[in-house]
């Protein structure tokens, strides 16, 4: 458990996200005590003031942030402390910095260094000289006084030595000055250009970085993946990737604000000694800097794009509880097909070879039939990879003989298939397969439940993101953590049939407790009441008051543990069923009776409207899952690979992936389509995810077909120009 929130922290927070004191104090207050973001966000409205998942977990990331500020800022104070500089005014600017670059600006003059010309010229006794040059004086000459420093013992020539000695120091001194390094970091941000080139040895190559080869864009103006892509390209040595700035317009603005004296003869000096520390030392520095916070800027982006996406993705529309076939596509090796029963149990498999010749495709379609007919499925899933979408019009041909039309037949997206397939995970599961029938499998599972099938899968290898590879990892783990986090208890989940994998994600219980719950559950039998969970091992009040109301028991010994009313609340609503003349059995699931209650005359201690109203409407629709009603996909029969379309052609496709730049669209062939940011709706669109999310049917029109590159453009505009 963490410290408490010091006040300085919650009314800093508060400021920097425009939310209520009040409910930030009771959002940290109940993170320093262990509470789950989830929990937070749905039983403990009246503390926060109704705060959502994203607003708490905004309130946790600021905290944490000035919490590593503060651990920064006391390190400094006491690196400088130790070397005796520490000035009554250094520590007040040090305690007022309000962002770690203002705090390492101050620091960088006292940051121990190896040595530089800087160290080597006051070693040579020069600052005395520097000092001159820097007060800028209206008497003296610099050549003259100069002179009074020559000496060969310390390796000082002539007169020019010693002021090319002195100018370093002015030079280290100018570019260690914190405000001039705020200005020219300003200046950057504002008014800096992004530029790259395409280094000598790769100019005659054909790389994905060919729209970088001759780029440059407004620092202000350049999108996340557009800077990631020039990132990695210079990375990979392809490009030659700088900032620039107008330095005739900064260098003269920083030289007056230096305090350059045009008439002193010491002026050229300290001109010549400004502008080489800012070439040779502080415009390298800020450029380093301004990167590296457009890195994380970017990073940000790109995860919070992947993150949306990972949620949408997961709270797709699930078949349900019904039979599905499962097939692994593949050409050499043969398609895998699995069998699982309503509630995604393996029951069988075979393999067909479609594509060993016609008899052999005869065959498959003969084996399809007879496999359908023995196990009956609501569905045949067939995963997207390399063959699905023969494989589809294979089987739809094999049922359409069979007179099994009712059978669906859906393509689903397989990415991530194959690492569950390795996965200690799917051996625990499926001791006894072959990995490709473990694939067919997951891919059947996928279709039913797509939240319980893809949280067995590290988000990242699902592949719904940009330049996931390039951002900090550490960083889209812990966010794609929490939007998994948060779909599952979201959605609940039944407690006596879910995986460990599932269960591992609801508030406060983690992998760990949740194999002993499954081991307990095993070993004797369905739970009967959300209470029996703390007979397993290891949990305790606090965890069960974390999770109880994210977890279902469906014929439970009490109707309400089938709800999200959670078990802290069940003695209030008995009272309200009591004072309505019913049981709480007889106002689950019914919406007339439940939303008849006056939940005013309930208010009262830390129950207030806000949970009455979830209450109330659990109550009338119990259990209910939040996601959308499954609908198959519409398929064009003649639209099989990228040489059946033609620009004009219109289509409906499937969202699966939204970027910065565009979305992409699964129309039924091998390869997705692009739909540009610019032609996702009729008007304009800042950013593609306000129109369009991953799951999305789409209705598109085919632009234009890239044989050679293999890329499909498509528009969803319904006007054409």
């Amino acid at each position: 458990m963490s410290a408490p929130a010091p006040n300085d922290h919650i009314n800093r927070v508060s400021r920097d996200l425009n939310l209520p004191n009040r409910g930030v104090a009771a959002v940290l207050r109940l993170l320093d005590d262990g509470a789950t973001v989830p929990f937070i966000a749905r039983y403990r409205k009246e503390a926060t003031g109704t705060l959502d998942e994203v607003q708490i977990r905004a309130v946790a990331e600021r905290r944490t942030a000035l919490a590593e500020l503060d651990k920064r800022r006391k390190a400094v104070l006491s690196a400088i402390e130790e070397q005796g500089k520490l000035t009554d005014d250094l520590r007040k600017r040090l305690l007022a910095a309000g962002t770690r670059a203002e705090v390492e600006d101050l620091y960088l003059p006292y940051k121990r260094k190896r040595s530089t010309r800087a160290s080597k010229a006051r070693d040579a006794g020069l600052e005395p000289l520097a000092r001159r040059i820097i007060a800028q004086p209206r008497d003296g000459h610099p050549m003259s006084e100069a002179r009074r420093f020559v000496s060969s013992d310390r390796g000082i020539e002539d007169a020019d030595a010693a002021l090319a000695g002195a100018r370093d120091i002015v030079a280290e001194l100018f570019a260690e000055r914190p405000d001039v390094r705020a200005m020219v970091r300003e200046n950057c941000n504002r008014y800096g250009v992004l530029t790259s080139k395409v280094a000598r040895t790769k100019s005659a190559e054909r790389t994905p970085f060919e729209q970088y080869y001759d780029f440059r864009e407004p620092l202000g103006r350049v999108k996340s993946h557009r800077f990631l892509a020039v990132a990695r390209g210079e990375r990979e040595e392809v490009l030659r990737v700088r900032l620039e700035v107008d330095e005739d317009r900064l260098l003269p603005r920083i030289l007056r604000h230096v305090g350059l004296q045009p008439r002193s003869a010491w002026s050229g000096q300290l001109e010549e000694a400004v502008r080489d520390g800012f070439k040779r030392l502080m415009f390298p520095s800020v450029e380093k800097e301004v990167r590296s916070a457009m890195k994380e800027a970017a990073d940000l982006e790109a995860v919070d794009i992947f993150a949306r996406n990972l949620r949408n993705l997961l709270l797709l529309a699930p078949l349900g509880g019904q039979p599905v076939v499962g097939i692994d596509p593949g050409l050499r090796t043969g398609c895998k097909c699995a069998a699982v029963d309503s509630t995604g149990r393996y029951q069988d498999t075979m393999t067909i070879y479609p594509a060993r010749g016609s008899d052999a495709a005869e065959r498959a379609r003969q084996d399809v039939a007879s496999f359908v007919r023995r196990y009956k499925p609501r569905a045949v899933a067939v995963g997207n990879g390399t063959g699905g979408r023969e494989t589809v019009t294979l089987v739809r041909e094999a049922l359409k003989a069979a007179g099994s039309d009712d059978v669906l037949v859906l393509e689903v997206n397989e990415a991530g298939a194959s690492v569950y397939s390795a996965s200690d995970v799917a051996r625990e599961e499926l001791p006894d397969l072959d990995i490709t029938i473990r694939g067919a499998v997951s891919i059947a599972r996928r279709l039913q439940d797509p939240l319980a099938e893809l949280v067995k899968i590290e988000p990242k290898s699902i592949g719904v993101g940009q330049y996931q590879h390039d951002v900090n990892q550490p960083l889209l783990r812990r966010k794609l953590g929490e939007v998994v986090e948060s779909c599952v208890n979201h959605v609940g989940v039944e407690l006596n049939t879910a995986s460990p994998a599932l269960l591992g994600h609801v508030a406060g219980i983690g992998p760990a407790l949740a194999g002993r719950i499954v081991a307990h559950r095993d070993s004797n039998g369905a739970f009967r009441r959300r209470r029996d969970l703390l007979k397993v091992t290891g949990l305790g009040a606090r965890t069960f008051e974390q999770a109880a109301g994210f977890l279902r028991i469906r014929d439970g010994s009490d109707p309400l543990d089938a709800s999200a009313v959670h078990p802290e609340r069940y003695d209030l609503v008995r009272r309200m069923a009591k004072d309505h003349g019913a049981t709480p059995a007889d106002l689950m699931g019914d919406p007339a009776r439940a939303t008849a209650i006056d939940i005013r005359a309930y208010i009262a201690g830390d129950v207030g409207e806000p949970t009455l109203r979830d209450i109330v409407a659990e109550l009338a629709k119990p259990g209910r899952d939040p996601r959308k009603t499954f609908e198959p996909p519409k398929r064009r029969d003649d639209v099989q690979t990228m040489d059946d379309l033609r620009p004009g052609m219109t289509l409906e496709g499937a969202v699966t992936n939204v970027t910065g730049f565009g979305a992409f669209v699964d129309i039924g062939v091998k390869q997705d389509g692009l739909g540009h940011i610019s032609q996702l709706a009729d008007r304009f669109v800042r950013d593609p995810h306000e129109v369009v999310a991953v799951g999305d049917r789409l209705t598109v029109r085919v632009l234009e077909v890239d044989h050679q590159r293999k890329r499909i453009s498509l528009t969803a505009k319904t006007t054409r120009k």
